[in-house]
C-alpha cells in the first residue's frame, strides 16, 4: 500500500508539492503581523516588506503570499488597531466604576497609540485609515457616548464635557509622544487633563468652544485626516 507523503513533500500526480498545513500558513502569518509592529515602531513606515520578512526569520516570498505589497501589511494591522481601540471602549463603558472605565480606556488607547509608531503615523497622518476607521466607529462611538452618559449620571464627569473631548484628548496625547519622542510622557498630561474632566465644586467656568463637536465632527474621518494648518472650520473656537 502507498504511503501518503508527509507535508512539504512531491506528491499527486503532477508531482507538485502537497499543501502545507493551515497551521503552519496561519502561524506564519501572526509572525508576519508580529514581526511587522516591532520594525514599524522602530523605524516607522519606511521600513519595508522584505525588512518585516528578514526580522520574522521569514523567506521574502513567503511575506509576499500572505501580503501582496506593503500596504496590504498596514491595514491589516490598522484594522487590528482600530478594533483594540474598540475593545477598550467597550471595557470602559461596561465598568460599573464609570470613572474608572472611562481613565482606563483612554490610558489603554494611549498606550496603542504610543507603542505603535508606525500605526501612529497611518492614523494622523494618512487616510489610509480612514476605512479601517469606519469599520470600526459606530460601535467605538456607541461606547464612548455611553461612558461619558453613565459617568454624568454618577456624578464623576464635569456636565458641560462631550464625548468628542475624550477623541480630542487622545489626539493631543498621540501629539505628545509625537513630539516629544518619549513613550510615556503621555502619562503626565493624561493626569492633568483626567483633572480638568472630573467634576468637583472649583469647576467654576464653563467650557468655551461648545459647537466645536456639534457643527465639526471629530468622531469621523476627520479625526484620522486633520484639516491643513490654517483651514477655516466652521465652529471651531478662535484664538
Amino acid at each position: 500500500m502507498a504511503v501518503p507523503p508527509a507535508s512539504g513533500e512531491t506528491g499527486g500526480s503532477g508531482g507538485a508539492p502537497a499543501p502545507r498545513p493551515r497551521r503552519d500558513r496561519e502561524l506564519n502569518r501572526r509572525k508576519l503581523l508580529t514581526a511587522a509592529r516591532e520594525v514599524f515602531r522602530e523605524h516607522g513606515l519606511k521600513a519595508t516588506l522584505d525588512d518585516v520578512a528578514r526580522h520574522a526569520g521569514l523567506g521574502v516570498a513567503t511575506a509576499y503570499r500572505h501580503f501582496p505589497n506593503k500596504q496590504a501589511l498596514i491595514d491589516e494591522l490598522v484594522d487590528d488597531m482600530f478594533a483594540r481601540v474598540e475593545e477598550a471602549t467597550r471595557e470602559g463603558a461596561e465598568d460599573a466604576d464609570t470613572w474608572r472605565g472611562l481613565t482606563v480606556s483612554l490610558e489603554r488607547v494611549a498606550e496603542l497609540q504610543a507603542l505603535d509608531r508606525g500605526l501612529r503615523e497611518v492614523v494622523l497622518h494618512s487616510d489610509r485609515a480612514v476605512p479601517a476607521g469606519l469599520r470600526h466607529q459606530r460601535r467605538i462611538r456607541h461606547n464612548v457616548d455611553l461612558v461619558v452618559a453613565r459617568a454624568k449620571e454618577q456624578g464623576v464627569l464635569r456636565a458641560d464635557a462631550e464625548p468628542w473631548d475624550l477623541v480630542v484628548i487622545q489626539q493631543m496625547l498621540a501629539a505628545v509622544t509625537e513630539r516629544s519622542g518619549q513613550p510615556d510622557l503621555w502619562r503626565r498630561y493624561l493626569r492633568l487633563l483626567l483633572d480638568g474632566l472630573r467634576a468637583g465644586p472649583e469647576r467654576t467656568q464653563p467650557l468655551p468652544g461648545a459647537d466645536y463637536g456639534k457643527r465639526f465632527d471629530v468622531r469621523g474621518p476627520d479625526l484620522i485626516d486633520p484639516p491643513e494648518p490654517g483651514t477655516d472650520v466652521p465652529g471651531a473656537p478662535r484664538a
